[in-house]
């Protein structure tokens, strides 16, 4: 098996059709229907399946593929360190829109000391479709808020977050205190994401423990327009503290949520550690050290470090 035929391969896979591919690839059409043939025939099991639009891979050839783009990668990083002599490839990293306002900038001002030469790809998006992303071999680390353990992933404990209630500091309803219980929230109007997503059914399980109905006046899945909403003083809102790290401090009162078990873990997860390549390892290193560092210093609010 040669690189040369994975990249074939990826590149068919990606255009859908032989002719696209050999266009991009300048190669004819025939000699590239050769190398997937022979590869074909080396794994012994059909790739590609042949439609009146162009091709798909098979159920192998799609297993075979998430591998192949892993494979180039590392053939690629490999080139690219050996002749620059140190450490350098291309990572790929997934953050919540919470965990970037926090972690990103500082994790981007680490890398870009300590390795240089690695290119990063930073991608925001919810933990749930990260998690997918990383099983499609579409990132090579994430920081999540749960993992599946049945997944080939290495699964790190970064650290833990305590819920707070948001709100303007002139809101209404707002309570005094500086501690409250879900319980004691009676009627005040809370904006919080839709069912889905995971913080919200973390609330779900609290509040039915807590025996009290949350009095949810509006549903908002996207960060940004969230806080939007509460700095507009629509509503509260129940959160991590690093949902406020790009909000101005003086606006808003965060007041801790004192119920038992109402904390977010945060999972450093990775592709496992024969699969991740050196500059994915290092990078590993530098986001946990990061995340640490911040926890530690109090500038992640309300985060606290596992123990390890």
């Amino acid at each position: 098996m040669e690189l040369r035929q994975l990249r074939y391969f990826v590149s068919v896979v990606a255009q859908g059709s032989m002719g696209r591919a050999a266009l991009e690839l300048g190669v004819g059409t025939s000699a590239l229907s050769q190398q997937i043939s022979r590869l074909e025939g080396e794994l012994a099991t059909r790739l590609l399946q042949r439609t009146s639009s162009g091709v798909v891979p098979t159920d192998a050839g799609l297993a075979f593929w998430r591998q192949a783009q892993l494979a180039i990668r590392h053939a690629d990083d490999a080139m690219r360190a050996a002749q620059l002599a140190r450490l350098s490839g291309h990572v790929s990293v997934g953050m919540a829109p919470s965990t970037t306002g926090v972690l990103g900038l500082p994790f981007m001002a680490a890398m870009r000391q300590r390795y240089p030469d690695i290119r990063l790809h930073l991608v925001e998006n919810l933990s749930g479709n990260l998690a997918t992303m990383l099983g499609a071999r579409q990132l090579d680390l994430a920081v999540l808020f749960q993992a599946e353990r049945t997944r080939r992933w290495s699964v790190l404990p970064l650290l833990d977050e305590r819920l707070f209630l948001i709100c303007r500091r002139d809101l209404p309803a707002a309570p005094t205190q500086d501690h409250i219980s879900l319980a004691e929230l009676g009627d005040m109007p809370l904006i919080l994401p839709s069912g889905p997503h995971g913080l919200r059914a973390l609330l779900n399980t609290a509040s039915a423990h807590a025996a009290h109905a949350l009095n949810i006046c509006a549903e908002i899945d996207g960060l940004p327009l969230l806080m939007d909403a509460v700095c507009a003083g629509y509503g509260a809102t129940i959160q991590p503290g690093a949902a406020v790290a790009r909000l101005p401090a003086e606006q808003l009162r965060l007041i801790d949520i004192v119920d038992d078990n109402i904390s977010r873990p945060n999972l450093l997860v990775s592709l496992s550690d024969d699969e991740l390549s050196p500059a994915g390892l290092a990078t590993r290193v530098v986001l946990q050290q990061v995340a640490s560092e911040l926890a530690r210093s109090g500038q992640w609010p309300g985060a606290t470090v596992y123990n390890r």
